[in-house]
């Protein structure tokens, strides 16, 4: 199902430049796998032009550690964005990029590699033959904590045959594409819409405004307003603020930053504001919910 087990190496190492990356776990070494590719990576502190070719399977990279301001270059323009623990990166199948990043603390990824067949049965069982892997990437940047959780969980599975990679791969195929089609946009500005959530997953900690976004989408703010509510049945503001909480929620359950760390990572312009909109979304404040 894939090309050869050392594929992974080769977008980290080139001819004459040292490696960048070390593998520390590898499930078809270390647990003899084959229906599903999990990794363990420590990163070097920093990466200039690190060009990463287009696979077909489906790759999924979460961040364990560190704190990193990655810039990504694939098809358009840059797009920055900030990684720590927790943050989840979906690349799209058969998309070459570069990546350029400088770590404030030691980076450490899991990624995991889901083979394009298990994705096409998951998709023709739900009825989806051509998923919008743009969609899926847009939602995973803002977190998922299931898919969190069991690529957390992967690397530690000991004595599990390949059984059980093909059934992780089967589910973790599944809830990908049911959350890709369940955030999908609809209706005729679905592009500019869809452009308009990866700005705002993209762009969480800064503070936007929706003539920003208007004007990255090449809309007016008041089409910019209608269609987006259209098509996702919320107001601009109301779906950025649900990403900044729900971000939030991650940072306080995993982790041991201060509020006024987690409200600037999270677009907020105090720790007051953060919390008063954490209330209203949530009912607790975030003290309290962080000792739930």
């Amino acid at each position: 199902m894939f090309d050869s087990p050392d594929f992974d190496l080769a977008p980290y190492a080139e001819s004459g430049r040292p490696v960048s990356v070390r593998r520390t776990y590898c499930s078809w070494q270390d647990a003899g796998w084959r229906s599903l590719l999990v990794q363990c990576f420590d990163h070097a502190p920093e990466a200039e032009h690190l060009p990463l070719p287009g696979v077909a399977d489906l790759h999924l990279v979460l961040c364990v550690a560190g704190d990193v301001v990655m810039r990504t270059h694939a098809d358009g323009k840059p797009v920055r964005r900030r990684w720590v623990p927790g943050t989840l990166d979906l690349v799209v199948p058969g998309r070459a990029t570069v990546r350029d990043y400088r770590a404030a603390a030691a980076l450490r990824t899991i990624q995991v590699h889901i083979p394009s067949a298990t994705v096409d049965r998951a998709a023709a069982q739900l009825g989806d033959p051509e998923p919008d892997f743009e969609a899926l990437s847009a939602a995973m940047s803002a977190g998922d904590p299931v898919v969190e959780q069991l690529v957390r969980a992967l690397p530690t599975i000991d004595g599990a045959n390949d059984l059980y990679a093909e059934s992780a791969a089967a589910f973790l195929a599944t809830h990908l594409l049911t959350r890709g089609r369940h955030e999908r946009p609809r209706g005729a500005e679905h592009a500019a819409v869809r452009s308009a959530v990866a700005v705002m997953r993209d762009r969480l900690s800064e503070p936007l405004t929706l003539a920003d976004i208007a004007a990255e989408v090449h809309l007016s703010v008041y089409h910019f307003i209608r269609v987006f509510r259209a098509a996702t049945g919320e107001t601009p503001h109301r779906f950025l603020t649900r990403l900044r909480i729900e971000q939030a929620q991650r940072l306080l359950a995993g982790g041991t930053l201060t509020i006024a760390q987690i409200a600037e990572r999270c677009g907020f312009a105090s720790p007051g504001a953060l919390s008063s909109a954490f209330l209203s979304q949530v009912g607790v404040r975030p003290s309290v919910y962080r000792k739930i």
